[in-house]
């Protein structure tokens, strides 16, 4: 087990979003499946044999998914970043991460169907904005400001003044 790693609380669908997550991404895996018992039932109030966790892997990141309830629920105050290398990347996982009932969002976010928030961006924005020629960082800023998907194109064009 890694020594940092992140716990999506879900309702009922972990299983289902571990899936979901891995079929998206090339480097994934489900690494365990843990079931609730008996025990402690008058706390989580769970049936017997009913999925606690998913615990899978993206890239290297370890992600747990936890059968909690329904008291929870995902806000913009948490995401996952995808950094992405180029437009057809961008593209890609856009598309898949909103698959099933996900909702664009401003500045390359977007939530999934399970209402995760996922920032979708270029890494070579960082480069962009903050850029030392403050006019050229400023520039790429509102090209992106102005965007619910990335366009890296777009962008690159405000950053070079064209």
């Amino acid at each position: 087990m890694p020594k940092l790693a992140t716990c999506l609380w879900f309702d009922s669908q972990a299983e289902e979003a571990a899936k979901f997550y891995t079929s998206i991404f090339k480097n994934s895996k489900i690494l365990s499946i843990s079931h609730y018992t008996e025990a402690g039932h008058e706390t989580h109030k769970r049936p017997a044999g009913s999925v606690m966790t998913a615990v899978f892997e993206i890239e290297g990141y370890t992600i747990t998914a936890l059968n909690g309830g329904p008291q929870f629920k995902f806000t913009e105050a948490a995401s996952l970043e995808v950094h992405c290398k180029d437009q057809a990347e961008i593209d890609y996982y856009w598309e898949k991460l909103q698959a099933g009932g996900g909702q664009p969002g401003p500045c390359g976010w977007l939530k999934d169907k399970y209402g995760l928030s996922w920032q979708v961006f270029p890494v070579q924005l960082n480069e962009y904005v903050q850029d030392k020629d403050k006019q050229k960082a400023s520039r790429a800023m509102e090209a992106m400001l102005k965007m619910s998907k990335i366009d890296l194109a777009a962008i690159q064009r405000a950053y070079e003044g064209k």
